[in-house]
């Protein structure tokens, strides 16, 4: 007779999502923002309850990443209603900004970050169509910070630029950049850095008006159009708004993390040839910030 070693397979037991005629829901979560290239835009359909969220390979949905913990979140169906909880991870779940401790509902349209990863949730009648608009969105929105993105500021741009020219107004752009934002990644991590980024652009969306176009034009850098406006009042309100930005307190965690912006105003000229020559002379004016000491306006 052959002695052998018999192993033991642990099964999780999930039950298919299913709404109140016993259909199969299409629930799912769309990632918005990520690290990760090829997850940007992927769909992930709540097929069962409890949905877990992880580093681990034995999780529904794996996030490879280091900010993730090997079983992070969950998602659990109730009483019609979606909840994630936090499965004890080292950097927390948020839902909406505001981290999850008890667990939280989540309804259509809220934002849940795991690790470096946000997604979107979607529910409702018509998930498809939401999600369609949703891949739209990544098209011209940054995922992370909710303003616009770089290609949708070249095209506003482009289109303020005719629209100054035919009616004789004047266009200005400024330009700004979080000064050693590589210090805050490397000295806090790169999720504080994230909030951050966040935090600056929801402080400068307050601030301006309907009609100036604002968007992350990349990594930590911004830019703000602002037409009908003349090179003494963009560096105005470039000043005001570095003022507000080296005086509020960045509190990530338990962590304070001092920012300040450097920042550069350009107005359109006649040589202008296209929106990228205007763009141009206002990145020169930031780099002059940065290089003269940084935490100014110069214009």
């Amino acid at each position: 007779m052959t002695n052998f070693d018999e192993k033991t397979r642990i099964t999780q037991v999930t039950r298919p999502a299913v709404d109140e005629s016993g259909a199969l829901r299409t629930d799912c979560l769309v990632v918005i923002y990520t690290k990760e290239p090829t997850l940007l835009g992927k769909r992930f359909v709540l097929e069962s309850s409890p949905l877990r969220i992880g580093r681990g390979t034995d999780n529904h949905i794996v996030l490879d990443s280091d900010s993730v913990s090997r079983r992070h979140a969950s998602f659990t169906l109730a009483d019609g209603a979606w909840k994630v909880a936090d499965e004890g991870s080292t950097n927390g779940t948020y839902s909406n900004d505001v981290q999850v401790t008890n667990g939280a509902i989540v309804r259509n349209g809220d934002r849940i970050k795991i690790g470096a990863t946000i997604f979107k949730f979607l529910s409702g009648a018509d998930v498809e169509s939401q999600y369609h608009e949703e891949i739209y969105r990544l098209t011209i929105v940054d995922g992370l910070t909710q303003i616009h993105n770089k290609r949708y500021l070249h095209e506003a741009l482009e289109r303020e630029l005719i629209r100054a020219r035919r009616h004789g107004r004047s266009l200005a752009v400024m330009m700004f950049d979080l000064d050693h934002f590589k210090r805050v990644n490397d000295t806090h991590g790169h999720l504080a850095g994230d909030f951050v980024l966040k935090e600056v652009a929801g402080l400068v969306q307050g601030r301006i008006r309907r009609d100036e176009v604002f968007a992350r034009y990349g990594g930590e850098e911004f830019c703000i159009v602002l037409p009908e406006s003349l090179l003494d009042g963009a560096a105005e309100l470039g000043e005001r708004l570095r003022e507000e930005i080296e005086g509020h307190t960045f509190v990530f965690q338990t962590d304070r993390i001092v920012v300040t912006v450097s920042v550069g105003c350009a107005v359109l000229a006649d040589e202008d040839r296209n929106a990228a020559e205007l763009l141009k002379r206002a990145d020169e004016r930031l780099y002059q910030a940065k290089n003269s000491g940084r935490n100014r306006v110069c214009a």
